[in-house]
């Protein structure tokens, strides 16, 4: 095993061996051959400011032109700071110079305000190779050098493809690839490369990608369907402001070619929209005031076919007619997708596993890895067969419900014929239909399923006549929903326990005013409804949701027996999920920081605490929020926990040293200020989601209906860290496209784990999820802190999460965090984000 001194973090303690051996092919290419030299890395600073395309083709001008300074040699440049050579620059003895670099007519250039550029190189760093080669072999510690070197390898191999292809991140995508979706958008296909370090050798990690993108093509009929319009002829009679708003939105600084000029297709980038071609009036040159449209037909003879669609503002008095624009081809949709997009790009990109790794092979010749000069020329040779590894599938735990206890099957568990654990008590509640005409006939029955259902599962229902009522969505929501909490109240002389509320299919905005008022408001649990499922309320649905309901009202669906998880059962022993959600690029609200801890000794029972912060990933407020927590398990336990373990979302690797110094050292400062004697043991481990590995079973027993491997994956040999603590966990059952294990990192381990314990309880943690009848991809404390963090962005008033809110004028952070509402105490402490 490696020696302390390698890492501050948590060493592997060994190998793991629990469940049935089997082999998976995985999506990651084996380097077969680095770089034996040492390489030499420049920063690079070129003046005036040119965006990253330009920078690349300023480089390679400055290569052809300046072949004594890079010595003859290849070199790359990743476009912002940082160029690679295998020979040293010729820069002289302070290994520092600018160079001019003159543009004049070059292609790549155009009709730049400028001719001549500044590069200035200087000699950052010479990197040596056999420091990454000490490392994979678990030899020496991660250094900078071997961070310098990873990405020195990640820029490398993209490199080449990236010459020819449009680049995103990791990404690269070709438009011979690509799907149309709703409202002027499409899906571009291509794939993802990164170099990742494991035991005894790097790895190329080849995925799949996607990205929504602008579609090109002619402004007005791109326009239209921006719009949702059938034709342009809908358009004729004129464009409300809401859509002109929408359509500044999401063009604004778009790039338009013009066709009207014959081959000379220049550039403009969109600022605005005006009024309609024939009534929007300028000044020519010459001082004349005119129409927009009748400047084309005097300057270019051209008759507008759609003088009544507004023209495009590209500069103060600059207007272009929508039909003699086109949107350039690869522009990036940079605004968040509409829920039907949503859907439609996850039905293009959700692929079966045997597809996707078809289709990772088929990208291999894209991708350039032979044949490749600026490969040969550094040494890196990457062999062209995805990796075969070893793997175990762990037993599902046995799961108690009332009066059975089961084992899971591959696909989950049914309710039929079972019980709650703890099932709960209905005595208050009532029911507001915002959907329309829903008949009352259906209602009525919906209510008398539903009251089947939770008494088939073990629930008292006291109450099986609420009040309902209709209400209008678009009326005063606040109003309406504390007439209806007050007529449950009354009805039943108690207090209201639970208000259910039938939305409009598409009520995403109603339902985050719904759960802002009785979550914050009036303090009470809810459940919403969509009306397609009133009419025919079938059994599973109502089942689905009794699971939410009899936990929201302090119930228990089901446990994992004491044996199951005896280190959570044994001693006492508190669980916690920690989430930082960000808003969407360009929005000026804050990060939400969302904590949630068990109550129990079973870890079935969670409870949550929420902080507003700036936009960083680190909890700002962790310490004080593990206090209010474990005193909120003392009062509920009356022991004080002994052990602390905490899984983390959303850190990525370079942020592990963070994480590790600030948030550890915030809970051990949360455990002092409670008692300075009270020192329980912490284990932090942290979850990675959107890590790019997968996993494709050999032996089609070991696969599942969808051709996936089966739930209770694991591996942890091979392609896992030199020496560090961390394994790959697929719990679940894929329900569409290629299942997504979780890679869990454990940073620190007072606990004392052995590679099987701790995977085993996570692995049993996924089956304790309160509203699932199946296993669940990640540990529940971590899918509640997700919820709670999602929850927490609708507690603002007039909260509008769609695209509509993106803004990016700066705004004072504390007065944001002002606007938010906090979780009422009558529920606080109660799983209401269920």
């Amino acid at each position: 095993m490696a020696t302390p001194m390698l890492t501050n973090l948590a060493l592997r303690p060994d190998r793991g061996n629990l469940g049935r051996p089997t082999r998976v092919r995985t999506n990651l290419f084996r380097v077969t051959q680095l770089p034996s030299q040492d390489i030499f890395h420049y920063d690079v600073e070129v003046d005036p400011y040119l965006p990253q395309q330009k920078k690349k083709a300023l480089w390679q001008i400055f290569e052809e032109s300046h072949p004594e300074v890079v010595q003859h040699a290849k070199s790359i440049f990743d476009g912002r700071k940082n160029v690679f050579s295998i020979a040293p620059f010729a820069l002289g003895e302070i290994q520092a110079q600018a160079f001019p670099v003159d543009v004049a007519n070059h292609p790549a250039f155009g009709r730049s305000k400028e001719n001549i550029f500044t590069i200035r190189l200087k000699l950052a760093n010479t990197i040596d190779m056999q420091e990454l080669r000490d490392f994979i072999n678990g030899q020496s510690p991660c250094t900078s050098n071997c961070l310098t070197a990873i990405m020195l390898l990640d820029i490398l191999v993209r490199f080449l493809p990236s010459q020819s292809q449009f680049t995103y991140n990791r990404s690269i995508f070709t438009p011979t690839d690509r799907v149309p979706i709703s409202n002027g958008v499409e899906v571009w296909y291509g794939y993802y490369q990164s170099l990742r370090p494991a035991q005894g050798n790097m790895f190329v990690n080849i995925d799949m990608s996607a990205t929504a993108m602008h579609e090109s093509g002619l402004l007005p009929e791109i326009a239209a369907r921006i719009l949702n319009r059938r034709s342009l002829n809908e358009l004729r009679m004129g464009i409300p402001d809401r859509d002109m708003a929408l359509l500044t939105r999401l063009l604004r600084g778009r790039t338009v070619q013009v066709i009207h000029r014959g081959e000379r297709r220049l550039s403009f980038k969109i600022t605005s929209f005006s009024g309609p071609a024939n009534q929007v009036s300028f000044a020519d040159p010459d001082g004349n005031t005119m129409l927009v449209s009748d400047y084309f037909l005097r300057r270019y003879n051209m008759r507008l076919n759609y003088p009544f669609l507004p023209c495009v503002v590209v500069r103060k008095d600059t207007f272009l007619p929508l039909e003699v624009c086109e949107i350039a081809p690869g522009q990036r949709f940079t605004r968040r997708l509409n829920r039907r997009q949503t859907a439609e790009f996850i039905t293009a990109t959700a692929k079966p596993p045997q597809v996707r790794f078809n289709k990772i092979n088929e990208g291999l010749n894209l991708l350039r890895h032979r044949n490749n000069p600026y490969l040969e020329e550094f040494g890196l040779a990457v062999n062209q067969e995805m990796e075969v590894v070893n793997a175990r599938i762990m037993d599902p735990p046995r799961v108690a419900f009332g009066q059975s206890t089961i084992r899971p099957q591959p696909n989950g568990w049914n309710l039929q014929g079972k019980r709650f654990t703890n099932p709960a008590t209905l005595r208050s509640w009532s029911l507001v239909n915002f959907a329309g005409a829903v008949p009352l006939e259906a209602i009525q029955r919906l209510i008398r399923e539903l009251i089947t259902t939770f008494a088939g599962l073990g629930m008292t229902v006291l109450n099986r006549t609420p009040p309902t009522m209709n209400a209008d969505p678009q009326g005063n929501i606040e109003r309406t929903l504390k007439e209806v909490w007050l007529n449950a109240g009354r009805q039943a002389q108690a207090e209201p326990q639970l208000i259910v509320c039938i939305l409009p299919n598409l009520g995403s905005q109603l339902y985050g005013e719904i759960k802002r008022i009785t979550d914050t408001v009036i303090g009470v649990p809810s459940q919403c409804l969509q009306s397609k499922h009133v009419a025919n309320a079938k059994k599973q649905y109502c089942a689905n949701v009794a699971l939410k309901i009899n936990v929201k009202l302090g119930g228990t669906n089901h446990v994992l027996n004491h044996q199951e998880i005896p280190f959570i059962s044994n001693r006492p022993t508190i669980v916690f999920g920690i989430d930082v959600s960000h808003p969407f690029p360009g929005s000026n609200a804050p990060s939400v920081a969302a904590v949630t801890a068990s109550m129990d000794s079973l870890a079935v029972h969670y409870v949550a605490t929420i902080r507003l912060q700036a936009r960083t990933e680190i909890v700002s407020d962790l310490s004080n929020a593990i206090v209010d927590l474990l005193r909120k398990f003392y009062q509920k336990t009356g022991v004080k926990p002994q052990r602390m373990l905490f899984y983390r979302d959303g850190v990525s690797d370079g942020q592990f040293q963070k994480v590790m110094t600030d948030e550890v050292n915030a809970i051990r400062q949360a455990c002092e200020i409670l008692d300075a004697n009270f020192k329980p043991t912490i284990t932090f481990v942290v979850v990675q989601k959107r890590h790019r590995v997968r996993f494709l079973p050999l032996n089609r027993n070991d696969a599942d209906r969808s051709g996936n491997c089966l739930p209770g994956l694991v591996v942890d040999t091979d392609i896992v860290h030199p020496y560090e603590f961390d394994f790959y966990l697929q719990a679940h059952a894929a329900i569409k496209g290629t299942a997504r294990s979780i890679h869990y990192h454990v940073l620190h381990d007072e606990s004392n784990f052995s590679a099987n314990s701790l995977q085993e309880l996570t692995h049993k943690l996924c089956h304790a999820y309160a509203r699932s009848t199946c296993p669940v991809s990640l540990v529940p404390a971590v899918y509640y802190a997700d919820i709670v963090a999602a929850r927490a962005r609708l507690h603002r008033p007039g909260a509008d999460w769609s695209d509509a809110t993106m803004t990016s004028d700066p705004a004072d952070m504390q007065a944001q965090m002002a606007t938010y509402a906090t979780v009422n105490a009558k529920i606080k402490d109660s799983m209401y984000f269920m």
